[in-house]
């Protein structure tokens, strides 16, 4: 199945399983995708990924976390901000703070895939690709 977002794809697959407060999620892999996952892991909204192979093509399983045996979710929300259709770029005076700095938000840039608190340090904008909190 091919679909026009695959970000906003693995994005509401998470949404989805954390809402269901299922242990694991799976995504099909690519490049932007692990570093999404990697940001994640890094920021501690997931707990790890792993890669499955699946005859010609990957998976990526997400553990999700919980906090309180499950009774409490970490990630409260996700949010897709620039789309194939409308894209959404930020200067490295304009980058966006969720929430007032409790979240982060997922910046693409000429660097790398990074959050915007690294990219404010490295001083570089880029595309806005999602919000986390």
């Amino acid at each position: 199945m091919t679909t026009n977002d695959p970000i906003a794809d693995m994005l509401t697959r998470i949404r989805n399983a954390n809402i269901r407060k299922h242990d694991t999620v799976d995504v099909p892999v690519s490049k932007m995708k692990l570093a999404i996952a990697n940001i994640l892991v890094d920021e501690g909204y997931i707990e790890k990924y792993e890669l499955i192979d699946n005859g010609n093509f990957q998976d990526m399983r997400i553990t999700l976390k919980y906090a309180n045996n499950k009774s409490d979710r970490i990630i409260s929300g996700l949010k897709r901000i620039s789309k194939p259709g409308l894209r959404v770029y930020a200067g490295k005076e304009e980058l966006p703070k969720v929430l007032g700095g409790l979240g982060i938000a997922i910046i693409s840039t000429n660097k790398g895939v990074m959050t915007d608190k690294k990219a404010r340090e490295l001083n570089v904008g880029g595309e806005v690709l999602a919000f986390v909190w």
